[in-house]
């Protein structure tokens, strides 16, 4: 009897083992990501265009891009220099420079038959308080929100959907939201899937019972 719920508890232990450890299909999405330049690099940025507020002298890029999160998300092809994209905008009491870098993606990442447009720069003369949002919508309206404050179009590119689950062979996808990164108000960390953590408290609670039951017929 004692072998039988040992054996038992082993058997729904490696289930669950193999449940957790299992691959996951992670779900692309075909969005505009959102980025802030670091010296000559590009870094993911933590909140979404709505609250993230550039400072004087700050570089953000947008990028659409087709990915299952940040760190499938593609940069910025345009490096993040402030002075080369700003430098024929002279500073103004009051207000604030942004370079602004906009890449359109790839025609792969293209959703359609559209085409990206070329890739453009731009420094944003922004009121001191103003978001990255209101920075990109300086230069390079207009802009498509959806009614969760997602950022689905830069310029009128794409002409339509919004944060677009994209399948195996990248074509057209089911409209979902929120795309990593990509809500007004923040996005995704990319952190390990909750499953892998239930998982591993499963085997917690498992192993502690199968030690109980061998202590109490021992006893």
């Amino acid at each position: 009897m004692r072998r039988a719920a040992l054996a038992g508890a082993a058997l729904l232990a490696g289930t669950v083992t193999g449940m957790a450890a299992g691959p996951a299909q992670a779900q692309e999405y075909r969005y505009w990501s959102v980025w802030e330049g670091k010296g000559s690099s590009w870094t993911y940025a933590t909140e979404g265009p709505g609250t993230l507020r550039p400072a004087d002298g700050a570089v953000t890029g947008f990028r659409f891009t087709v990915g299952a999160d940040s760190a499938a998300a593609g940069k910025p092809r345009t490096a993040p220099g402030f002075d080369a994209i700003c430098r024929a905008t002279p500073a103004k009491e009051g207000r604030k420079r942004v370079g602004v870098v906009v890449d359109f993606g790839t025609a792969t990442d293209a959703p359609g038959d559209e085409r990206p447009p070329a890739s453009r720069t731009a420094c944003a003369q922004v009121s001191e308080d103003a978001s990255a949002g209101e920075a990109l919508a300086a230069v390079a309206r207009p802009l498509r929100y959806d009614a969760s404050a997602l950022l689905c179009a830069v310029a009128g590119y794409p002409k339509a959907g919004c944060a677009e689950r994209v399948n195996d062979s990248k074509g057209a996808g089911s409209a979902a939201s929120p795309a990593p990164g990509a809500a007004a108000d923040g996005g995704d960390d990319g952190g390990p899937s909750t499953g892998l953590f239930g998982g591993i408290a499963v085997l917690v609670v498992l192993g502690a019972a199968a030690g109980w039951q061998l202590r109490r017929r021992r006893g």
